[in-house]
């Protein structure tokens, strides 16, 4: 199996609505930083939300995990680092790690499982087969 390691890097200013009366990000909206990531991933890699709707299948966030490690202010831009985890398994998983621009330091890091459901909510044990295509066409398999 040759693993190639798939990265997306995203930049987000850190908005007013982001943060709380001492200018600090919510520690919620680290986890939507992730969503950006995954998104911005999908977008970049053919396998966005709504690739997996055209094909009929499901992707629920089912784990997430932040490790905080230094506060985002209003007004820093950060890069969400989102890389793909290639598993065996019928999941999605991603890493990320949040560096605040100007300083290089890693603010967070984190990770997410999401699994695959059929329109009737049913869970798939297997991999949806156009994903099984896009895992060999990144040499995956």
């Amino acid at each position: 199996m040759n693993n190639e390691e798939l990265i997306c890097l995203t930049q987000s200013q850190v908005r007013f609505s982001e943060v709380d009366s001492m200018g600090v990000v919510w520690h919620g909206n680290y986890v939507r930083y992730f969503e950006d990531g995954r998104e911005a991933f999908g977008n970049k890699f053919g396998i966005s939300y709504l690739d997996f709707a055209r094909e009929g299948v499901v992707i629920p966030l089912v784990k997430i995990n932040c490790d905080y490690k230094k506060p985002l202010r209003y007004g820093d831009t950060a890069t969400i680092v989102t890389r793909f985890v290639n598993s065996d398994a019928a999941k999605l998983l991603y890493d990320y790690t949040i560096y605040r621009n100007n300083t290089r330091e890693v603010v967070a890091t984190g990770s997410s499982v999401q699994v695959f459901l059929n329109p009737e909510m049913e869970l798939l044990l297997d991999f949806p087969p156009f994903f099984l295509e896009w895992k060999k066409k990144h040499h995956l398999l």
